[in-house]
């Protein structure tokens, strides 16, 4: 490390030591500092207090105010870049040493709803108990078609199947199939509410028209399972974050569970006394306690113990490994599975967390367990929505074959 950068305060050192901690390397830790400081000396001359200063509009400011000694300008964007950067691990690293900071990232304020909508999603979250998922889906739709009236100069109480049919032929370009059979579903709860409530005078509910999802329309899109088992064997353990992946995307393989599932996993679901792992599904907020099995509890062990960001301000298990140390996003699942799938040559079409969810199912099915209890670890309501698996377990279904006549 430079000279000039030995010269750290005792805060700077307690900071230091907390990144060394948790991964960073030494080239990362020299820049990080750089910008530390010279964003402190930048404070300092303007009279500015650090621990209020030291946000995202303040961070850019002062990579905006920065002057370079080469060029005695502006420095590149890229360099403002790495600035914020190094500022937010800053922040991040006092957060964790108790010391009172501004929310990095002021949160905007909730969308303003109208009065119509807001009664709806009243009515929506506490008469239908239905999932936030679904709710933001549904009022997404109402909105939608009620900017698609204004647009007409129209209130609801006059809205008519034309209307309807124009707002659905302008979904249909926008989206899936199963998506707009989805946003039907929701606009035709919301024109039943409508009729409910003595704000539309005649039933529009059933001249929403959208395409008919036959169950299981598709099989599922399973891999086979020697392919899943090279990802697993792809993944580098013995560097981060391999530690991380191989036991999200072992839990994937073993229990079926999906990326939402995984992602909300927290460190009190794991009771390591009783060998249990507590899973609650996203959309239904139903529990399901699941037996943790040697090799899961290894390879959690072994990432909580060597790989995971210590940090108090997260319960969560898995974490980006950078900072700030946030919660993985289901695109993050996706893009390491495909990273690794991509590293053995396995290909598909459609390659994801999913994929590794139908490809338990379909081997479940495949090996003769009950489809019952199948159906109860993937989370499904119904024993049906499981039986689509059957349709690619590909050795019951040469068992059961008819001989072909000759």
């Amino acid at each position: 490390m430079p000279a000039k950068l030995l010269c750290l305060d005792d805060r700077e050192r307690e900071v230091v030591r907390l990144w060394r901690r948790n991964h960073l390397s030494r080239g990362t830790l020299v820049i990080y500092l750089q910008w530390v400081h010279r964003f402190r000396n930048y404070c300092n001359q303007r009279g500015l207090d650090e621990t209020t200063e030291l946000s995202l509009d303040g961070a850019l400011r002062f990579a905006r105010a920065y002057r370079g000694p080469r060029k005695k300008g502006p420095v590149a964007v890229q360099s403002q870049f790495g600035a914020r950067n190094a500022l937010h691990a800053w922040a991040c690293a006092l957060r964790s040493l108790k010391v009172h900071l501004l929310p990095w990232r002021e949160k905007r304020p909730p969308t303003r709803l109208s009065p119509l909508v807001a009664a709806y999603r009243r009515h929506r979250l506490f008469r239908c108990n239905v999932t936030e998922g679904t709710l933001q889906r549904d009022l997404e739709v109402a909105k939608g078609f009620l900017r698609l009236l204004r647009s007409q100069g129209k209130a609801a109480s006059r809205a008519t199947v034309a209307d309807v049919d124009r707002f659905i032929l302008h979904l249909s370009q926008r989206v899936s199939r199963r998506s707009l059979a989805d946003r039907g579903s929701s606009l035709r709860s919301f024109f039943r509410y409508l009729r409910m409530t003595g704000k539309l005078p005649r039933d529009l509910a059933s001249g929403v028209i959208t395409p008919h999802l036959r169950p299981a329309e598709r099989p599922p899109r399973a891999l086979p399972w020697t392919d899943v088992r090279r990802i697993l064997r792809s993944i580098p353990r013995s560097q981060p974050p391999g530690k991380r992946d191989f036991a999200m995307l072992l839990m994937m393989a073993a229990y079926g569970l999906g990326a939402g599932e995984v992602l909300g996993l927290r460190l009190e679901n794991v009771d390591w006394r009783e060998k249990i792992l507590c899973v609650r599904r996203p959309k239904t907020g139903v529990g399901i306690d699941l037996p943790l099995l040697p090799p899961i509890a290894r390879s959690l062990a072994a990432y909580l113990r060597r790989e995971r960001p210590r940090t108090d301000d997260q319960r969560r298990i898995f974490l980006r490994m950078a900072m700030p140390y946030e919660p993985l996003t289901s695109g993050a699942i996706r893009h390491r599975i495909r990273y690794y799938a991509q590293r053995v040559g396995v290909t598909a079409k459609v390659l994801g967390a999913h994929a590794f969810r139908h490809s338990h199912a379909s081997r479940q099915i495949d090996t003769g367990a009950n489809i019952k209890v199948v159906s109860d670890i993937l989370g499904h309501r119904r024993s049906s929505s499981t039986s689509v698996y059957v349709r690619v377990a590909l050795r019951r279904l040469r068992a059961v074959a008819l001989p072909v006549p000759r």
